[in-house]
């Protein structure tokens, strides 16, 4: 499917051929090790492999995952501070093999339809999206509900507005005490009498 992809998109072509002769070892913390190589314009995914490769990348499954998100756009490294990423050897050469692998992302809707047709495709394709949307919703409001019932029912956690009313006594509280020091310094200032 990759490679259908890449020969489909000049810019995975492209991307391909500036990968040609290099290898990308991705390893999924305590999960699986991967190797992508590029020869010939196509990219061949293999197991596995302890042979040196060009660029290491080796991390979490959610930091791989928000690197694999963030695109062709994004600087390769941690994504959004959840997750720790290493890359080692040629760093260049890991942003390459990204930008290739989001260029290259096929369209399952259309891989489907070459299987069981377009209608059907296309209706499994909808389907999907609205069960991703509803487990998007359900998970959503399960955060909600979770933190409503930490803040109002069991008070373990403060409500927004509880605690921005603390903050603002507190900056309220700050204010007052910088005008009473700065109040005692004129006393002490008026004590000693001219200088």
């Amino acid at each position: 499917m990759l490679n259908r992809s890449i020969s489909q998109s000049n810019q995975a072509a492209a991307a391909a051929r500036r990968l040609n002769l290099t290898s990308l070892q991705i390893e999924i913390d305590g999960v699986l090790r991967i190797r992508a190589a590029v020869a010939g314009d196509r990219l061949a995914l293999l197991w596995g492999g302890d042979t040196a490769a060009d660029a290491a990348i080796a991390g979490s499954p959610l930091a791989l995952v928000d690197l694999l998100r963030a695109g062709t756009s994004g600087a390769v490294g941690a994504g959004k501070g959840r997750a720790a990423m290493q890359i080692r050897c040629d760093a260049e050469i890991a942003a390459r093999y990204r930008e290739l692998f989001a260029l290259a992302r096929p369209d399952f809707e259309e891989e489907l339809s070459r299987l069981v047709g377009d209608v059907p495709a296309r209706r499994l394709s909808q389907f999907a999206k609205g069960a991703l949307s509803w487990l998007h919703y359900a998970r959503r409001t399960a955060g909600n509900n979770l933190a409503e019932y930490l803040q109002e029912e069991s008070r373990d956690l403060v409500s927004r507005p509880e605690l921005e009313e603390f903050l603002l006594g507190v900056d309220q509280l700050r204010e007052t005490a910088d005008r009473v020091e700065a109040r005692l310094a004129q006393l002490e200032q008026r004590l000693r009498g001219p200088a």
